[in-house]
């Protein structure tokens, strides 16, 4: 049956994508790259002082989460997949919530970065990351769920770019609040980024109950 609305195209479209291998080996990559470098940053973060730093590796844990998320419902029907992005946007703005509690931490305590760990690390989380969001760019265009993924790591591409920048503030100035700046950025960018989840896959659910049986793909 053709597809009446764009909203059941899309899902038509996401469901072949998630039925591919290409999609589970790119989730299984990337589960793996986010996890380790979600570790190298807490360390990184704590021994550096520095927010922006923690605030990268929490996005570096919420993608892990993301990515584990979306592959337990790959093979799942339409509704269960959006219902699993509502989690994943939730968890997303509560990671953000943590980080502006965090950057407001260190601006109450006055604690200078440590510029040159900030940096070499930037710049190995950005490779990573930026090899994460070119694999999954296909998948953008997906259903919900797909979408999550790839809004994660655009999101965390930008991130890592902007701890860089942070990394040479705090160089130049000598104080935190480059840090902080971009800490409370990347948090405001988490919010965002689980507002737009969250609204796509609240659209799919409303599309998904009131559609004949038969006509979401399952």
């Amino acid at each position: 049956m053709a597809c009446s609305s764009d909203s059941c195209c899309s899902a038509a479209s996401g469901a072949g994508l998630l039925s591919s291998p290409a999609w589970r080996r790119a989730l299984w990559i990337a589960l793996v790259i986010n996890a380790g470098f979600c570790v190298a940053e807490i360390v990184a973060g704590a021994a550096a002082g520095s927010a922006s730093l923690q605030a990268d590796a929490l996005d570096f844990l919420g993608d892990a989460v993301n990515y584990a998320i979306s592959l337990g419902v790959a093979g799942l029907a339409l509704r269960w997949r959006a219902r699993a992005a509502v989690g994943k946007g939730a968890t997303l703005i509560v990671f953000a919530l943590w980080v502006l509690a965090g950057t407001a931490w260190h601006v109450f305590y006055g604690t200078v970065p440590r510029a040159e760990v900030m940096g070499m690390v930037g710049i190995a989380a950005l490779i990573a990351n930026g090899g994460v969001a070119l694999m999954l760019y296909r998948f953008r265009t997906g259903d919900a769920n797909m979408r999550s993924v790839w809004i994660c790591s655009r999101d965390d591409a930008v991130g890592n770019a902007a701890v860089l920048l942070a990394a040479m503030g705090v160089f130049g100035t000598e104080t935190a609040w480059p840090d902080v700046i971009v800490a409370a950025i990347m948090a405001a960018l988490g919010l965002w980024g689980g507002w737009q989840i969250i609204a796509h896959a609240r659209g799919e659910i409303r599309s998904e109950r009131a559609a004949p049986v038969g006509m979401m793909a399952e």
